[in-house]
């Protein structure tokens, strides 16, 4: 029993390895036995690799051929594809242009419709309370400046004095019977009305990209046309703007 104990592996003492002595810090980690075994991995994967490609090599008929050859380069040691082009009639890029252009057509109408449809509902009236502007008015003395009083001037409340649009009267206000709003409810409604500018904001930007498009699609279905007279480039397109072209007078019969 003693013997079978001492041969156990619970009882044996767990071997450590050392670490990097402070006298060799400057020479990095000291490298331990795993750190070693996953290197030679590493390089008896890649010597097997290397022998199995020589050995293949070796066995290559010189006469072989295969379409891969020819369909693939290698740049810069890095292996690639080489793309083909799709073949296309004329008549076939022409129609397929065609149906481009009216598919961008169409979603610039939507965004225009969505976007008048919008205006019509925001009226744009806070745009009109953030303009700078000036108001200015006129007194007979100094006195009457001092004693000026914006509000009862305009005879409105005064926390109504920076709406450039639909400034009541206090006379107004008090014949208006408005209901109990809570501030939770104005913040929503506050919120709500940011959010759909912001949506207009971004369906305006989305439908000019959509004209730039349509009218650069425009202009190379017109370029593709053989029977006119090769056109003069005034203007490279831009990320903004398509291309300039003038094309030379042609008197029609």
């Amino acid at each position: 029993m003693a013997t079978w104990k001492s041969a156990a592996k619970c009882h044996r003492r767990i071997h450590q390895e050392r670490h990097q002595p402070e006298s060799r810090a400057h020479l990095g980690l000291l490298e331990k036995h795993k750190d070693y075994k996953e290197r030679a991995i590493n390089f008896q994967n890649k010597k097997n690799t290397i022998l199995a490609l020589k050995r293949k090599a070796l066995d290559r008929n010189p006469d072989e051929f295969y379409f891969h050859m020819i369909n693939s380069k290698v740049e810069d040691g890095v292996h690639h594809e080489l793309d083909k082009e799709d073949e296309h009639t004329p008549e076939q890029i022409s129609l397929m242009q065609t149906q481009d252009l009216r598919y961008v057509r169409m979603k610039r109408t939507i965004e225009s419709k969505k976007i008048s449809k919008m205006q019509s509902q925001l009226h744009l009236i806070d745009v009109a309370n953030k303009t700078e502007n000036k108001h200015i008015f006129f007194v007979d003395s100094t006195k009457e400046a001092k004693q000026f009083d914006v509000a009862t001037h305009l005879d409105t409340h005064p926390s109504l004095l920076k709406r450039r649009t639909n400034r009541l009267k206090t006379s107004t206000l008090q014949q208006l019977s408005l209901p109990n709003v809570t501030k939770p409810e104005l913040e929503r409604a506050a919120m709500s009305r940011d959010n759909a500018y912001r949506e207009l904001s971004r369906r305006i930007e989305r439908e000019k990209q959509l004209q730039v498009i349509e009218e650069k699609l425009a202009i190379k279905r017109h370029l593709q046309n053989k029977k006119e007279m090769a056109p003069e480039r005034v203007k490279p397109a831009t990320k903004s703007a398509p291309p300039v072209y003038k094309w030379q007078y042609d008197r029609k019969r």
